[in-house]
């Protein structure tokens, strides 16, 4: 009888530790997810804030249908969730990537890349 108890605690433990193991990981997998999230939202508002100024006229300080001129507004540069910069900016398209502050793996970490051109607003998920 006591080897059958001692083998059940045995199992109950090992048990237990796959369960901690598995739940470890699923947490680490949904804060990345959330973070992704928060970025591709952020690199959408950049976005939009460099379409309204191409669209707005030159007149009254905007683009006058080209991007060039706009930045990022300097409180926007660094954030809790990541940094942003431009990575290409044209009269007819920029580019904005963010790349986050949650460490992935080793020193990977989240990117993110909104683009905008005259006709389209879409973000790709680098990393």
């Amino acid at each position: 009888m006591g080897q059958q108890q001692l083998l059940m605690i045995v199992l109950a433990l090992i048990i237990v530790a796959i369960a901690i193991a598995v739940s470890i990981s699923l947490f680490r997998s949904n804060a990345i997810d959330g973070k992704r999230d928060i970025l591709i939202e952020e690199t959408t508002s950049l976005g939009v804030m460099a379409l309204q100024y191409f669209k707005k006229p030159a007149e009254l300080g905007g683009g006058g249908r080209s991007f060039v001129g706009w930045s990022i507004p300097s409180n926007m540069n660094q954030t809790a969730n990541g940094s942003f910069e431009i990575s290409l900016q044209q009269a007819d398209e920029i580019r904005i990537v963010g790349t986050g502050s949650e460490v992935v793996t080793g020193n990977d970490s989240i990117k993110v890349e909104t683009v905008v051109t005259t006709s389209e607003f879409y973000t790709n998920i680098i990393y």
